[in-house]
């Protein structure tokens, strides 16, 4: 999927537990670029990055031209 044709928005609260978890914002665009995309439900969507250390996944909804992630979480 190519994201360049959509406007990506990141939720405060995706940044917020982000931080928390240690997830710095190069790894966050790095997975909305080049990781892989897994679509469930009707518009919900994933980006998953796997790593040799650690898998991000971000979770959003794409809605009309519009991509929002919501949550940004860790994976083993």
């Amino acid at each position: 999927m190519d994201i360049s044709r959509h406007e990506v928005e990141i939720k405060r609260h995706a940044l917020i537990r982000a931080m928390a978890r240690g997830i710095h914002l190069d790894i966050i665009e790095d997975t909305l670029q080049k990781g892989k995309v897994e679509s469930y439900g009707k518009h919900g969507v994933k980006f998953v990055s796997k790593g040799s250390k650690r898998t991000v996944i971000c979770v959003g909804q794409i809605v009309g031209t519009k991509i929002t992630i919501f949550t940004i979480e860790e994976g083993r």
